[in-house]
């Protein structure tokens, strides 16, 4: 199996709601139709989606799990090249609508980094100074 990640799909309670959240609030692209029934943003390397959690449930191995939204232990996290770039973002964020969870500050490992919820929950961390990010906008880490 090839060390890389396809597509990381979130369910979402509203799915008009959360692409206005992403495309008009974030300004991430996509060319979402609302009878797709999906949502894919083209990022930097890996697609993101949106997919209302109702249906997803249905797709899941196990009937009796019951996902909710935001409730999954997993923090995305999204890289910048300076630490004006993490404010810059967690306000453009708290416009569109996310939940600031922590301002931007100095962390434990030496660099800078804020959280936000989007409209179901889901973490994001803006951050600044773990790794080197490339002209592509990928992390450069110790062993590339």
């Amino acid at each position: 199996m090839d060390a890389r990640i396809s597509i990381i799909t979130l369910g979402v309670s509203n799915l008009n709601a959360s692409v206005a959240f992403y495309r008009d609030g974030l300004g991430w692209p996509t060319n979402f139709e609302p009878e797709q029934g999906i949502a894919f943003f083209k990022t930097a390397g890996t697609v993101f989606a949106l997919y209302p959690i109702d249906k997803m449930a249905e797709e899941l191995p196990d009937p009796d799990f019951k996902p909710s939204p935001g409730s999954c232990g997993v923090v995305t996290a999204h890289n910048v090249h300076t630490r004006d770039e993490v404010d810059a973002i967690i306000k453009q964020a708290e416009s569109s609508g996310a939940t600031v969870k922590k301002q931007p500050s100095e962390t434990f490992w030496g660099g800078y980094s804020g959280y936000f919820s989007d409209p179901d929950g889901y973490l994001w961390e803006i951050a600044h100074g773990a790794f080197p990010i490339g002209e592509d906008g990928h992390l450069i880490l110790p062993q590339d």
